[in-house]
């Protein structure tokens, strides 16, 4: 590769060599968004490598069509790169997915909580084991088709959230570090529409210019959650009782896996006078148990593996005042963050808000402007208001 020059202007990658001595890896995952990264940084002159993750089994993938990174994705992927021409790889990272995602998701679920594989799966997957094979590959940099913007900061690459609000992803890539963010390119995320990455692929005559967007977890077809966690873990669902927060007890449950916090429907205790929502599972004692929705309302969310982006650090004050997202379907709400320690915090949520849960993040935004810095995972049940 070439020696990069100091006084070389920067090309749109923000490096400082021409973009046919540029080598960028890109993250397929057979969609029209990391296509069009891809086609894009191709037509620009860059010198492209296109790399997809064989996640899970390829036969069974086969019949999930709506699943990223199943065996209809990598065929699409690898069309992409013979239509822009450039290479194209398939690496087989199944045995470190079931270990760094699926087994936890399911663990995690069996215990009550509410995991984001996605999370986890960018974190330990895609921007630590596939980040290392791009630089294998020579790489200058790795790039996705992820909805999120990375600035030139002064004190080195910020994260910020998309130029579109209903695209934005930084809920789920709120562990990227600064070493990451450092190699990392997100191509896409200053795009005011997902028209205008349609009208892209149009525009290269990508195939999947109208391929729909993937809705469900991609180990986890149809949604059906419940049905992933007994093939993973058989038998381990046991049944238990239903109970009132004021310790009647209402009925029985066929497992703790079945149950979600802040649901009210579907949990089989009809003929009630008032509406009853699941308020929290305890695993321990196989109880899932349901009182009145004001008791869903959370203040205090104590968080730990807390990833920190921000200049200072995270225990140079007491208290950072900001906003947080407790689920990625809400939007930033103001906070108040109290470091216990560099990973672990306490949240205070100005407004409570309604079905925070164990297992999902609770993800740091600057309260003015667009800048994330950071989040952690939500980690035990909070106290109630």
């Amino acid at each position: 590769m070439t020696t990069l020059t100091t006084d070389a202007p920067l090309n749109s990658l923000g490096l400082a060599k021409p973009p046919a001595e540029t080598r960028v890896v890109v993250a397929m995952s057979g969609g029209v968004d990391s296509s069009v990264v891809a086609a894009m940084l191709k037509a620009e002159g860059y010198d492209v490598i296109g790399v997809t993750l064989q996640l899970y089994d390829h036969g069974a993938a086969l019949a999930k069509k709506n699943a990223c990174c199943a065996g209809i994705d990598i065929h699409d992927a690898r069309r992409v790169a013979e239509e822009m021409g450039f290479p194209h790889y398939v690496l087989d990272y199944e045995n470190i997915f079931q270990e760094a995602v699926i087994d936890e998701f399911a663990d995690s679920y069996l215990a009550g909580a509410t995991p984001v594989p996605c999370i986890r799966c960018n974190e330990r997957v895609k921007f630590k084991d596939l980040l290392e094979t791009a630089r294998e590959l020579d790489a200058d940099c790795m790039a996705t088709g992820h909805y999120i913007q990375r600035f030139a900061g002064d004190h080195g690459p910020e994260l910020h959230r998309a130029a579109d609000p209903t695209r934005d992803q930084s809920y789920f890539l709120f562990s990227t570090t600064p070493e990451q963010l450092d190699f990392l390119r997100f191509p896409l995320g200053h795009l005011k529409t997902k028209d205008e990455t349609r009208a892209l692929a149009r525009r290269f005559g990508l195939d999947v210019a109208d391929k729909p967007d993937s809705q469900d977890i991609c180990f986890v077809p149809d949604g059906n959650y419940v049905g992933v966690i007994e093939k993973l873990r058989p038998g381990a669902a046991e049944p238990g009782e239903i109970v009132h927060a004021d310790g009647r007890v209402l009925g029985r449950h066929e497992g703790v896996i079945h149950y979600t916090i802040g649901q009210r429907r579907g949990l089989g205790i009809g003929g009630l006078s008032e509406p009853l929502y699941v308020v929290k599972l305890d695993v321990d004692a196989r109880q899932v148990i349901v009182g009145p929705k004001e008791m869903l309302a959370t203040r205090i969310v104590p968080v730990r593996e807390i990833n920190w982006l921000g200049e200072a650090p995270l225990t140079a004050r007491a208290e950072w005042h900001l906003s947080v997202k407790v689920r990625s379907t809400r939007p930033p709400r103001e906070a108040i963050l109290r470091p216990i320690s560099e990973t672990e915090a306490e949240v205070e949520l100005l407004t409570p808000e309604e079905g925070v849960s164990p297992g999902q993040a609770c993800v740091f935004y600057a309260t003015e402007g667009s800048r994330v810095l950071g989040g952690g995972w939500i980690w035990t049940g909070p106290e109630k208001a």
